[in-house]
């Protein structure tokens, strides 16, 4: 059975403690919720994919309490090191070589020479990290390929049984997964996500490269099917077809069955979007309808997710 452990101190503590003892917890971040696993032991990594049903190729996300227990971790250049000090704590993963002392398990990276390291920012997910005091590697806490959890109820709708606990921190406040850098070579888009291209590009000085999918990824996130809904997904519907639930963006999609923002503000956008999904799958007979999203800022974000949400699945 599945624990749901309040933000309190105690239930932080038995969190931590569960997590020592090799068991799944998942947890809060301002992006979505993470499902937490011991990163240096095979057989709680092992188990994430287990309770997810995630394909062993597909590498994991280690979260870290600050900068200085990432740098245990991974390989920090000149450049991390100012992304990192821009960014951190906050809705930004960053891909570097992984360090040979880390003992990770291999699990986590795929065998790959890289790890993708977060600091997030959510205060119930930096305090379990410290009380843990090791490196937790955290995938969105959600059956693989399936819409991410923003609340506690949306970890248990999928993963009950699965799993130790949920700690419940109320929903998530920016709603998209991390953005995901790739710093092993040139600076490279791997995913974007909760900080927008724009403001990372602005902090390096240059452009990013962008990412191509592949049927081996070499970040979290980058398979082409994805965040998917029970129902079909056709994207940049200005007006809903018969028998369609419209799920809208902005002042032009008044007539919507449900509206990512009324004013048409990405934030807010980004912030409903794994959540409202849920919400139009439950209501709708089998087919979704979505407005067009601006390919600007979050948007790009935003339609990253709907694009692969609508992909087919195999």
């Amino acid at each position: 059975m599945t624990q749901t452990l309040p933000t309190t101190n105690a239930g932080i503590a038995q969190a931590a403690q569960l997590l020592a003892q090799g068991e799944l917890v998942a947890f809060p971040t301002e992006t979505v919720y993470g499902l937490g696993g011991d990163a240096r032991s095979d057989t709680a990594v092992a188990r994430i994919f287990e309770a997810k049903a995630r394909p062993r190729f597909n590498p994991l996300i280690v979260h870290l309490p600050d900068l200085e227990a990432a740098r245990e971790v991974a390989v920090f250049d000149a450049t991390a090191e100012r992304v990192a000090s821009a960014f951190w704590p906050g809705p930004l993963t960053l891909v570097l070589p992984l360090r040979p002392s880390a003992r990770l398990s291999p699990l986590v990276t795929a065998d790959l020479p890289s790890v993708a390291i977060r600091v997030p920012a959510h205060p119930v997910a930096r305090q379990l990290l410290r009380a843990f005091g090791a490196p937790v590697a955290a995938p969105s806490a959600n059956p693989s390929g399936k819409v991410s959890p923003t609340r506690a109820e949306h970890v248990l709708a999928g993963l009950s049984g699965r799993i130790a606990a949920v700690v419940d921190g109320g929903a998530c406040a920016v709603g998209l997964e991390s953005t995901i850098l790739g710093l092993t070579g040139a600076p490279e888009l791997l995913r974007p996500g909760g900080i927008p291209s724009e403001a990372i590009e602005a902090c390096l000085g240059q452009p990013l490269s962008a990412a191509s999918d592949g049927a081996k990824p070499t970040a979290p996130g980058q398979l082409r099917s994805h965040y998917a809904p029970r129902a079909t997904l056709r994207l940049n519907v200005m007006e809903p077809e018969a028998g369609e639930f419209w799920l809208g963006f902005g002042p032009d999609a008044g007539q919507a069955a449900l509206n990512l923002s009324d004013s048409g503000d990405l934030v807010e956008a980004a912030a409903n979007l794994f959540h409202f999904l849920r919400e139009a799958d439950a209501r709708a007979e089998g087919r979704i309808g979505v407005s067009p999203i601006p390919e600007k800022g979050l948007g790009r974000a935003i339609n990253d997710r709907l694009r692969r949400a609508a992909a087919p699945r195999g």
